[in-house]
């Protein structure tokens, strides 16, 4: 996905009909959705809901601070790609590293096994889900994935063309058939559902910062654990998500302690 100089939002994505590129552009006149490729049909009809169309901020009035958060971000909606394996392949990446390790593996990962997305921006599709669940794991840790996340990635690849029907499910069952996947936690299915399912009240407990970055929002206290995070959270239940959204948007962050974490190279394991 990319920007380009004329405002317009560019994505790639494989859908249920096939791969496709689709570009978002905000006129005078409302929105310009245009498509390529053989999923075009496909993302043309879905493109609101990753715009936030089925998303329903109104229904949340909080008061305080969190009301004047959310007045000072009043278009915030929360989106919907319905693209399950596309965020399993992000989200699995990221599970127990550094963002910068997960960014490293999931650009090489799109560069070695991923193929030129249609349409005239020069953009790069997930790798085929045939291609990454044939791989044997040794194939990614020159990607600096280890053999644990590599397995995972495979079995998520084995499962993408279930995995990337589960939208049309009730959000428990969705929620259910990632739960089934061995390597697939409670911290990755709320990212999985806040991202692909447009799941407003899921919270990435075990998340290494979002503990913190809640507790402070909240408390001021610099450090809090994922049940405190809950306890605060609660009275906010469904919308625990958006509430966390807003923290994120304002740019709230605890403050940093001791040396950042070392960047591992599992290349030279």
């Amino acid at each position: 996905m990319c920007y380009a100089p004329d405002g317009s939002f560019w994505r790639a994505t494989r859908t249920p009909e096939g791969p496709s590129t689709t570009r978002y552009l905000e006129t005078d006149e409302g929105l310009l959705f245009q498509a390529w490729g053989e999923g075009a049909d496909w993302s043309l009809e879905h493109g609101p809901e990753l715009l936030g169309a089925t998303d329903t901020p109104e229904l949340f009035s909080p008061s305080g601070k969190l009301g004047a958060l959310q007045r000072r971000y009043p278009g915030m909606r929360l989106p919907r790609t319905r693209s399950v394996y596309e965020a399993c392949l992000r989200s699995v990446l990221e599970q127990k590293v550094t963002g910068k390790e997960a960014r490293q593996s999931y650009d090489a990962l799109f560069y070695r096994y991923g193929e030129p997305a249609p349409g005239p921006m020069p953009l790069t599709l997930a790798p085929r889900p045939e291609i990454l669940a044939s791989l044997p794991y040794y194939d990614l840790h020159p990607l600096g994935v280890e053999m644990r996340r590599a397995e995972t990635l495979r079995r998520v690849a084995a499962a993408a063309e279930l995995l990337d029907r589960s939208p049309d499910r009730p959000l428990a069952e969705a929620q259910a058939m990632l739960q089934n996947i061995p390597g697939i936690g409670p911290w990755t299915i709320a990212e999985v559902s806040i991202l692909a399912l447009g799941d407003a009240d899921a919270v990435s407990v075990g998340d290494f910062h979002l503990k913190n970055k809640v507790t402070f929002a909240f408390t001021g206290r610099a450090r809090g654990t994922d049940e405190e995070m809950l306890e605060l959270l609660s009275p906010y239940r469904p919308h625990r998500a958006r509430v966390i959204r807003l923290i994120e948007a304002a740019g709230i962050r605890a403050p940093a302690f001791g040396p950042r974490q070392r960047i591992r190279n599992f290349r030279r394991f």
